[in-house]
């Protein structure tokens, strides 16, 4: 039956392992059962197993992370409140590991944007195109997701980019957009994008500082690399 975990002998149950040997013992699906908590009744899986089940529709925890709340709930037993404790447990790792931007920080160097949205795009299998914008002593004031889905002219249009940087009398941008494919190399149209939208920002006023693609594990900086 599902819970059966109470059954197990107690140095086999996941919580009690965790207590007396660290929970560096557990293995990933142990985990997820602790986060779990329960089985699942009308399949007869135990939280272990629904662990387990998790893990192998998705491959691994780094995909598992990657997935959606929708996507999370289709797989049998999960239902929506133990998807969203799974979803909500796993974010959590993932700004543990985020170096994330404050408001009001200084930019810096483009390592620090990286290390703010790396670990949140790395495994997104579509575009998403952010801007930052920042006061004239180079502060950040906030991020504006500016488009998702695949790139291109139509939807990074300069009235959607400089649209929010002129309502908060914003003194520059950073350009900010991730590649699922991994690899951060711009395309022909990304350099096309980053010519059309300085020069906007030239007609306006508004410094465009970089254009910063997310890979992953690596980035590519437009202005390390004098593309910019």
């Amino acid at each position: 039956m599902a819970g059966g975990i109470k059954e197990w002998p107690e140095d086999e149950r996941p919580r009690e392992k965790l207590q007396k040997q660290g929970a560096e013992s557990l293995s990933d699906a142990e985990l997820l059962a602790l986060i779990i908590r329960t089985g699942d009744h009308a399949s007869g899986q135990s939280a272990i197993d629904l662990g387990r089940n998790m893990l192998q529709t998705f491959g691994d925890l780094r995909r598992l992370s990657s997935a959606g709340f929708s996507e999370l709930c289709e797989v049998k037993g999960a239902g929506p409140a133990k998807s969203a404790s799974i979803l909500a447990a796993l974010t959590l790792a993932n700004r543990v590991m985020t170096d994330r931007l404050q408001s009001l920080e200084r930019f810096t160097s483009p390592q620090q944007i990286f290390n703010h949205f790396h670990f949140r795009f790395r495994d997104r299998r579509k575009e998403y195109f952010l801007i930052l914008l920042l006061d004239s002593k180079n502060r950040i004031i906030r991020e504006e997701q500016v488009s998702e889905g695949s790139l291109n002219q139509s939807i990074v249009h300069p009235r959607e980019v400089f649209r929010p940087a002129i309502r908060e009398s914003a003194a520059a941008v950073i350009l900010v957009h991730n590649h699922p494919s991994g690899d951060p190399t711009p395309s022909r149209e990304d350099r096309e994008i980053t010519r059309r939208l300085r020069e906007g920002g030239e007609l306006l006023g508004i410094r465009v500082l970089d254009h910063i693609i997310i890979g992953d594990g690596s980035y590519l900086s437009f202005v390390e690399q004098g593309l910019l």
